[in-house]
């Protein structure tokens, strides 16, 4: 009996040990892991890592040469309300690189006792401005609805395209807002030639 438990606290103690010694590996493997592969550099997951980091820093450099800075373009703001509103951009002008992403914001209060919609129709000048002129963001690519009194503050996102001719030298963007279901405006000025067409605007598109 003495030498049957006796065995048993041997078998015991050896699979407590190799328990433990078990536990302590799993618990170093990772460090250890870590070390042999940022030793040897073939740590897959870092170099992952630092490939997408790359590739991101990459995209952003390739997206930093687009800007023309050898020139710069003045972009002036022209505003018209067709109706009882005040429509005004916070700044008239801009001078930016082509290339270069600007915001610009604009402001309108309809002073109207009841609730309306509306939108704008961009117009450019020179025309052909109107192929180089990219807006990423624009009020005027819906319709909107206004409350009496009410006060709204909108973002225009843009950027001249690097591809404008370099006697380019100023462009006006001018907005005309209108009530949705009245008669649309024409141009403000023969000089402005519309962006799109009065069923494209209306549409949004």
């Amino acid at each position: 009996m003495n030498s049957s438990y006796s065995l048993n606290y041997r078998l015991m103690g050896k699979l407590l040990i190799v328990a433990a010694g078990m536990f302590a590996f799993g618990y170093m493997l990772a460090p250890i892991y870590k070390a042999i592969c940022n030793w040897t550099g073939i740590n897959v997951l870092a170099l992952g890592e630092r490939e997408a980091a790359g590739s991101m820093n990459a995209r952003a450099t390739a997206k930093n040469t687009q800007v023309d800075y050898s020139r710069t373009v003045m972009v002036e703001f022209d505003t018209n309300a067709r109706g009882a509103w005040k429509f005004r951009p916070e700044i008239r002008n801009v001078q930016l690189h082509p290339g270069e992403l600007t915001t610009v914001m604009f402001e309108i209060e309809n002073q109207q006792p009841r609730t309306v919609k509306v939108q704008a129709i961009p117009s450019y000048a020179p025309g052909q401005a109107a192929a180089y002129f990219n807006k990423l963001e624009c009020f005027c690519f819906t319709e909107h609805t206004l409350a009496a009194g009410e006060v709204r503050r909108w973002p225009v996102v843009f950027y001249i395209s690097p591809k404008a001719p370099r006697d380019l030298g100023t462009v006006t963007l001018s907005y005309t807002f209108f009530e949705v279901g009245g008669a649309v405006p024409k141009p403000v000025s023969a000089a402005l030639k519309p962006a799109v067409s009065s069923v494209q605007a209306l549409a949004g598109v």
